[in-house]
């Protein structure tokens, strides 16, 4: 299926040649288990995140026991965002002032942060020249740049099964010639 709607430019830039198909859509969930394994983290982080609300399923909560919650997309980026900080040693409490600046971008805008920080502060920088000038200040130990667990996800997401907050039916993504053959030099 071809979209036809016209590319529109943003803030004076011009738009996409290609439009990125390869993201599901905001009503687009997944469940608890499947987005532990996307983002890499135990089932334990990811109730104790929801219930601390460091990250929250947007789509749809658990009400009780038996319902099942169901992270979008952009949930699960910040999951696995918020391993890969806790992982280089930042505290909870940074991570969650950095989340809540995510929260804040839409997806497009994400895969232009570069996340910086000394340890202990968390930096968002949304330029190469920011970079350079938190480096020259001496901060900056370490950088995720937010495109690369993006693209991670983004490429394994499809393989998971998913739900529709509105009951109707996911469409299966269909691979394109690029990515069936990175696939098959994977596996061998």
């Amino acid at each position: 299926m071809v979209d036809d709607r016209p590319i529109k430019a943003v803030d004076g830039e011009q738009g996409e040649l290609f439009p990125d198909s390869s993201l599901p859509d905001e009503l687009v969930g997944y469940r608890g288990p499947a987005a532990c394994q996307i983002a890499g983290i135990t089932y334990r982080q990811l109730d104790y995140w929801a219930r601390t609300k460091l990250v929250a399923p947007s789509i749809r909560t658990a009400h009780g026991s038996g319902s099942q919650r169901l992270y979008s997309f952009k949930d699960i980026l910040a999951l696995k965002i918020v391993k890969r900080l806790l992982d280089t040693g930042v505290s909870l409490q940074n991570i969650r002032v950095a989340v809540d600046h995510l929260r804040a971008r839409g997806v497009a805008d994400l895969a232009k942060v570069t996340l910086v920080s000394d340890g202990t502060t968390v930096y968002e920088c949304t330029s190469p020249e920011e970079i350079v000038d938190l480096l020259q200040g001496g901060q900056g130990v370490f950088g995720i740049a937010v495109k690369v667990p993006m693209q991670e996800i983004s490429g394994t997401i499809h393989e998971f099964p998913a739900e529709r907050a509105d009951g109707g039916e996911v469409e299966p993504v269909v691979p394109d010639e690029l990515t069936q053959r990175r696939n098959a030099r994977r596996t061998g």
